[in-house]
């Protein structure tokens, strides 16, 4: 008999605003460039573009209020995000049921090693070294959508140290929530559990240790993160 016992892993959850339930989380599927100002400064063109997605680990998922600084990496960046909760999911779902599926919102950051991120672009490679780390996903609790209705349109925005750095609005998305969550059903089978960030409007930047980072979404709880 072997002298170690192996421990299944823990199923990463998320809090519910005002409850002690537990959301567990399956996957996190995130949408690249779907604010036309943000595509805009990173070089592509908004009009031209079909969405596409890349994933995170569920456990890069942190509600901790803190962002420890990750290694292997001198160019950190903020993008603010509203974060979508699926209660049920499947294939081919039409874009008039999509919302269906949805069981709530939070607002979300997707932190990026963008030096890293950069050198995978240049050489063809997947973007997960500069995407998929450690805490790289901090959150809200999930506020269901019973509470928040399903906002598509509100202020999305970021400070840093108490200066505005990204702004936006979420009738500025690209490719809208519905769509999003019909488009990812043609390609995998989704299910509860998963979560969708939205993506980010334009004016992301570097982060540095000890910065505050205050992130927004009208009618929803603010993201407070100390960067360590």
């Amino acid at each position: 008999m072997p002298d170690f016992v192996i421990e299944p892993p823990k199923v990463p959850t998320l809090p519910i605003l005002g409850t002690d339930a537990l959301f567990p989380v399956r996957r996190v599927y995130c949408i690249g460039r779907n604010y036309a100002a943000h595509a805009v400064e990173m070089g592509h063109d908004p009009d031209k573009e079909p969405p596409f997605f890349f994933q995170k680990n569920p456990n890069n998922l942190d509600t901790s209020g803190t962002f420890p600084y990750p290694p292997k990496s001198e160019d950190v960046h903020h993008e603010i995000e509203l974060a979508v909760a699926l209660k049920s999911g499947g294939r081919n779902i039409p874009v008039s049921e999509a919302l269906d599926h949805v069981f709530g919102y939070a607002v979300s950051l997707d932190m990026t090693r963008r030096d890293l991120q950069g050198q995978a672009k240049k050489m063809g490679r997947p973007w997960e070294i500069g995407k998929a780390f450690e805490d790289s996903a901090p959150i809200t609790a999930l506020v269901p959508a019973t509470e928040s209705g399903h906002p598509d349109t509100g202020t999305i925005k970021l400070t840093v140290n108490g200066d505005l750095r990204q702004e936006g609005d979420l009738n500025q998305m690209i490719w809208k929530i519905p769509e999003m969550i019909s488009y990812l059903s043609d390609y995998f089978e989704l299910a509860p559990g998963d979560i969708i960030q939205t993506g980010t409007p334009a004016g992301v930047g570097p982060v540095v240790r000890g910065d505050k980072l205050l992130g927004t979404v009208d009618g929803l709880p603010p993201l407070s993160i100390a960067v360590e």
